[in-house]
């Protein structure tokens, strides 16, 4: 899962897997988390803290089937009509805030992908794979989130990418970026899908590769948005500090 904005409040532990983004108002307590391993998979979490920001990646196995028994609820066990085989997701996020919440409004304004291009420092970086399932061997569809953090910025990317062998190849990528300085974050969501009969000029090794195949992919739907900071929080970012990360 991945949230953005938790003005104040601990996050979930051991529960969920994804990067949380938090602005706080006080300095960085994190408690020392050991790792786990289950079945052969190192759990892990980490913290960081960018100026008035904290950032949260937990990796964790998915439930037993002991658990998900215990679990079950009164809809777990309803079929859904027409089923999607295909996982396709437009999900951008989750932003979360009781007394805080952030205000979505539309704009025209992009994320500045030349300050993206530019040398600096990365202060911490994660990549957690949310989701992945070969789709009985016809192919692939996946949901992966990577974030890193640099002295004046931080860049967040969510990718659903879907590859339906001798068919089609789809992506929905959400883009989160926010410069220091600034009192919003920039939200771009682009969907792009194209045919595998339209792809011919494509040498058939780059399906395989969403970076290098998002160049070939057409358009579908583009959403650009300013997610506004509430005006109680302390936007002063020189009180930087960063804190070792928690393995």
């Amino acid at each position: 899962m991945v949230t953005a904005c938790k003005p104040r409040g601990p996050g979930r532990r051991g529960g969920e897997t994804g990067v949380r983004c938090r602005r706080r108002s006080s300095p960085l307590r994190a408690a020392p988390a050991a790792a786990m391993m289950i079945h052969g998979f190192q759990s892990s979490h980490r913290d960081f803290s960018f100026g008035p920001w904290t950032l949260t990646a937990t990796k964790t196995h998915i439930m037993k089937s002991a658990d998900v028994e215990k679990s079950e609820g009164e809809h777990s066990k309803e079929v859904i009509k027409p089923y999607d085989w295909t996982f396709t997701t437009d999900y951008k996020g989750t932003l979360l805030g009781d007394a805080l919440k952030l205000k979505v409004v539309p704009t025209t304004d992009h994320i500045d992908t030349e300050k993206l291009k530019a040398r600096e420092q990365i202060k911490f970086f994660e990549e957690v794979l949310l989701f992945e399932d070969e789709l009985h061997d016809h192919g692939v569809s996946s949901l992966s989130v990577k974030i890193r953090v640099m002295p004046s910025s931080f860049f967040l990317l969510l990718r659903f990418f879907l590859r339906i062998d001798g068919v089609l190849i789809r992506m929905n990528d959400t883009r989160l970026y926010h410069e220091a300085d600034k009192t919003y974050m920039i939200r771009e969501y682009t969907s792009r899908e194209s045919r595998i009969a339209n792809l011919m000029h494509v040498p058939p090794s780059l399906f395989t590769e969403p970076n290098e195949m998002s160049q070939h992919l057409p358009i579908k739907e583009t959403v650009c948005e300013k997610l506004l900071f509430p005006e109680r929080i302390d936007q002063n970012p020189s009180d930087s500090q960063a804190d070792e990360p928690v393995e």
